[in-house]
């Protein structure tokens, strides 16, 4: 929701390579934990699709040592699930349900670097992204972000984790 064709058209020139996967969002992505162990929360599952030409450029970029970059949460769970399928240290070509939940202790194969926006409390998007970033990390900037006014949620603003 962030990158409009100009601002995709300026990323390309600078030599960032794009690549999109498909997952079929669903309702239950945006469904709040509720139990006090998140480890007792059960996933939605969602269809997602990772092309055998994505996961060329996926594992050529880990074996060149470049930089993946996931575009929301939703894109890093596929491709980790990609990963977590594969017989080897790499992706392999994913077309299949996806009911990976990524929890605070998950050692990601895949992504080195996530653009997200920034998610409501006690959701599991909130939850991978402590795991990627670390939970006071992530509770900080969240503390920096509603000082400044940020906005939460699907459509609000983003922020880059490295």
């Amino acid at each position: 929701m962030h990158f409009t064709p100009e601002l995709l058209e300026k990323i390309n020139s600078k030599g960032v390579r794009c690549h999109f996967v498909t997952l079929h969002v669903g309702l239950d992505t945006f469904r709040p934990v509720e139990e006090s162990d998140p480890r007792e929360h059960t996933i939605h599952q969602e269809y997602g699709v990772v092309s055998p030409e994505v996961v060329r450029e996926l594992n050529l970029a880990k074996s060149e040592d470049r930089r993946v970059v996931c575009v929301g949460t939703t894109s890093a769970r596929l491709v980790e699930a990609a990963a977590h399928i594969s017989e080897t240290d790499g992706v392999c070509p994913f077309s299949n349900w996806v009911e990976l939940f990524i929890l605070p202790g998950y050692r990601f194969r895949v992504m080195d670097a996530l653009i997200t926006n920034f998610h409501l409390p006690r959701s599991t998007l909130l939850m991978m992204v402590s795991a990627f970033a670390g939970k006071e990390f992530i509770l900080r900037a969240y503390r920096d972000a509603a000082d400044l006014k940020y906005r939460f949620y699907s459509f609000g603003d983003a922020m880059l984790i490295l």
